[in-house]
């Protein structure tokens, strides 16, 4: 069955438009836990997404918090995206993010995206594959068959990988 957004979309790129939201909600996403996270460590781990330093800068943090605390939270709390405890300092992330995170192309640990990177693999399979049927040196030695079976062995590591990466969200979606 097929889902709507339940977000329309120009809420959806409002709030991808900031970065410090895309932060936010990425690693309220890939938290491993469900219970709620607090203000205080979520502003340290988007200070430190923005800055590559860990711990970050005091000031940067300070702005992170203030920002998430006085804009960017009690907006996604608006929207349904989290729940929000203004008084207990906590968030956490609601169902309707999964509407969001359609949108946030999922990037692999090395700067790419999972469909550029699937689209290299598949292009260069079949290049591989072409040039075996024709019969090019070195690659026709190999049979195309045993071509088939690496490239095949190359995608379902690579699922493997994208599904272990996203390991959380995948959970969080099945048993919410």
């Amino acid at each position: 069955m097929f889902r709507a957004n339940t977000i329309p979309e120009e809420d959806i790129y409002e709030i991808l438009a900031n970065r410090r939201r895309r932060e936010t909600l990425r690693q309220l996403m890939t938290s491993t836990s469900q219970n709620p996270m607090t203000l205080h460590d979520l502003s340290q781990e988007v200070a430190a997404r923005e800055t590559g330093q860990a711990p970050p800068p005091k000031a940067i943090r300070e702005s992170v918090y203030n920002s998430l605390h006085q804009t960017h939270l009690p907006k996604l709390d608006e929207l349904g995206i989290v729940h929000y405890d203004r008084d207990a300092r906590t968030v956490q992330v609601r169902k309707r993010a999964r509407d969001i995170d359609r949108y946030m192309e999922v990037v692999t640990g090395y700067g790419v995206t999972w469909s550029e990177l699937y689209r290299t693999i598949g292009v260069g399979s079949l290049t591989i594959l072409l040039a075996a049927m024709l019969e090019v040196p070195f690659i026709s030695a190999v049979d195309p068959l045993l071509w088939v079976v690496i490239f095949l062995s190359i995608f379902s590591i690579t699922i493997a990988s994208q599904l272990w990466s996203n390991r959380w969200l995948i959970l969080r979606a099945l048993v919410g």
